[in-house]
């Protein structure tokens, strides 16, 4: 099909993670974009290719993934919104969808992605109602040795020492626009802001800023492990289930159109 019959569209999901194997397409594997190109292949009668603002690991949550699809252009951005809705699986939803720039892409323009993760201090955390969402730990965080220790993060720093290893293409220098603690409903929330993740890095961060607040390592750990002090080793990841991509940020010149949700925070991705 000729790129003149096409039409670029934007779109924003929220999925559970826990049934998918992460966001990229895999064979022999339920997979977020996966589900989205056979549904939209399906709706355009044609192969189709979904490209995301970020690659999830399996388990992990999304609420404000943002993703583009070229469609047949009698294709709106209403019915299309409507139409997926309609048939895609309960465990996934589009909030909006709206037309974009023919040279869009979510992960290349995308200024700033926020990861939010939930750590269940309660012990209604282990519910089963609650435990799918959070990492349900069951005990209570100092919340001030939690503070203290997201304090070292803002700014540009190596995070090679909160990353799995085996990427050196990608770099390891990330800039923070900001990272901190605070409450909800049943434990602590840590939600951070950045131009771009290293593999599990909100994990590992969050995996070693909780053994801080448990008193098993000092806080000048943190200090250390930016500055890849030699032999020291961050604690092993937080669980996939309580980590959320929540906002990705972008230029107001790439996606067109009008948000049908106004409560949106704006067009807002491995972590």
């Amino acid at each position: 099909m000729d790129d003149r019959d096409t039409i670029r569209f934007g779109f924003e999901i929220q999925y559970d993670g826990a049934a998918f194997h992460g966001w990229q397409i895999q064979p022999d594997h339920r997979t977020v974009q996966g589900v989205l190109q056979e549904t939209l292949a399906r709706l355009g009668n044609r192969p189709c290719t979904v490209l995301g603002s970020g690659r999830t690991d399996a388990g992990v949550h999304a609420r404000g993934q943002v993703a583009s699809v070229d469609m047949p252009t009698s294709w709106s951005a209403e019915a299309l919104h409507r139409s997926l809705n309609a048939t895609l699986p309960d465990d996934l939803h589009v909030r909006w969808v709206r037309a974009a720039a023919p040279d869009f892409h979510p992960r290349y323009d995308a200024v700033s992605r926020t990861y939010e993760y939930r750590v269940g201090t309660t012990p209604d955390s282990q519910s089963p109602f609650l435990r799918r969402w959070c990492w349900p730990l069951g005990i209570e965080l100092d919340p001030e040795s939690l503070a203290r220790a997201a304090e070292c993060l803002p700014g540009r720093h190596s995070f090679l020492s909160f990353s799995k290893s085996g990427q050196p293409e990608r770099g390891e220098e990330c800039t923070v626009e900001e990272a901190g603690w605070s409450t909800w409903e049943h434990g602590m929330r840590f939600t951070i802001t950045a131009d771009r993740y290293l593999h599990h890095m909100v994990r590992y961060l969050v995996g070693t800023m909780v053994e801080i607040a448990r008193g098993r390592r000092p806080l000048s750990d943190m200090a250390g492990l930016l500055e890849k002090e030699p032999d020291l080793t961050t604690s092993p990841p937080a669980p996939p289930e309580g980590l959320f991509l929540s906002h990705v940020e972008y230029p107001d010149t790439v996606l067109l159109g009008h948000d049908p949700t106004p409560s949106n925070t704006g067009s807002t991705a491995t972590a």
